[in-house]
């Protein structure tokens, strides 16, 4: 392969106006334009993604989709903090889908031996110069197909992969068996190869069903940041596990619990909200826990299947948002004449409630946004209630 043109230094600088930089070059006729847009460009979405590469001088960016797909740090981290508990001696391990290698950054420097596997021959010559700069100069790049790879490889401690997650129209897959590589096709060599494995898959998929399909999932992570659920991960292992240990991530709250432990809990239900309101964040819905939520914290929902608790002294940390009942309204005429007189302005959420946010935002007559929150919902006796709130702050609570 002919050696590769050296960028110009000001491809490794960021620009905060890409269209800008994009209009100086071609008025300056540059030849390297394509490269210096895309490393500006890189550089500039891998800030907010992975701050702690774009601090490292000289790294070297791909294609829009690659940055797109790779994971960010506060994901990243949070798998090498579940492989450390996981092997705290390290060893062997592998990434089969190596990508632009995020993840594999953060979880390589745990073991002796880390081997990268991809088959684009251009994120290959990406890692080849990007990870020495990174520190991780013991790592074994292989460009190659992970599934053809597995036959070759050495006995594993950890083997990590993260499907493909479109088909070949480009299209978003979600279940196991329409993702690349089939993790469900390839479990017998997985299980061969490695005491764990480590499936990232798609935040969409259901988690029960991943577990039944699966069988052999020795833990489940939901991880959430940022308001929006990251990642969807599974420790396979070489054994049936009856029922995994489920981790919920939000931000920095962490909660464990075996899978079982939902079916078993027994929630108390409220007649009507109390003085407190909470909402379970995106990790707490994705996981699906929301009577063992009750239980743990000490909450009354509102109904089964609303998914709000209630209280009527604050309970701090709760994984989600947090809110002060002002008042309870029904829906006749008069109801919602004086709850609207109170404010021109709410931001609408509707929990096991039979119309849409638009729907209601139309029959109420209210803008979006302002200090006001209002939960339309359907409480224990199957009445159906607006609960008008302010939200808490975290740092207040």
């Amino acid at each position: 392969m002919p050696a590769k043109k050296k960028p110009r230094p000001h491809a490794a600088r960021p620009s905060s106006d890409i269209g800008a930089l994009a209009l100086s070059l071609a008025n300056r006729g540059a030849e390297d334009a394509a490269d210096v847009l895309r490393q500006a460009e890189g550089r500039q979405r891998l800030a907010a993604k992975v701050p702690s590469w774009t601090a490292v001088e000289g790294l070297r960016y791909p294609p829009r989709l690659a940055l797109e797909q790779c994971s960010g740090e506060v994901a990243a981290r949070y798998k090498a903090e579940v492989v450390r508990r996981l092997l705290p001696d390290g060893g062997a391990m592998a990434d089969l889908t190596g990508g632009f290698g995020v993840d594999f950054s953060f979880i390589a420097p745990l073991f002796s031996r880390a081997i990268y596997v991809e088959r684009q021959a251009e994120l290959c010559d990406l890692a080849r110069h990007n990870f020495p700069l990174l520190g991780l100069k013991n790592a074994e790049i292989i460009e190659g197909n992970g599934t053809s790879q597995l036959e070759v490889l050495p006995p594993l401690d950890l083997l990590f992969i993260d499907p493909a997650r479109r088909d070949g129209a480009g299209r978003k897959t979600v279940l196991i068996e329409d993702c690349e590589p089939d993790v469900a096709r390839l479990l017998p060599q997985l299980q061969a190869k490695a005491r764990f494995t480590l499936v990232k898959l798609s935040p969409m998929l259901d988690v029960h069903r991943a577990v039944e399909t699966l069988g052999c999932v020795a833990e489940v992570h939901v991880v959430a940041d940022g308001g929006e659920c990251k990642d969807l991960l599974l420790v396979l292992c070489r054994e049936a596990v009856a029922s995994p240990m489920l981790h919920v991530a939000e931000g920095p709250l962490r909660l464990s619990l075996n899978l079982a432990d939902e079916a078993a809990a027994q929630p108390h239900y409220a007649a009507t909200p109390a003085a407190y309101l909470y909402e379970p964040g995106p990790a707490v819905m994705k996981a699906g826990v929301f009577k063992w939520v009750a239980v743990h914290y000490g909450l009354e929902k509102l109904h089964p299947n609303s998914h709000l608790y209630t209280s009527a002294a604050l309970v701090p940390n709760f994984p989600g948002r947090t809110f002060r009942v002002r008042a309870v309204s029904g829906f006749s005429k008069k109801e919602l004449r004086d709850l609207r007189a109170t404010t021109d302005r709410a931001n609408l959420t509707v929990r096991n409630f039979p119309a849409s946010v638009g729907e209601l935002r139309q029959r109420l007559k209210v803008k979006e946004g302002g200090e006001a929150y209002w939960f339309a919902t359907t409480l224990s006796d199957g009445t159906h209630r607006l609960i008008d709130c302010r939200k808490i702050a975290a740092e207040g609570r």
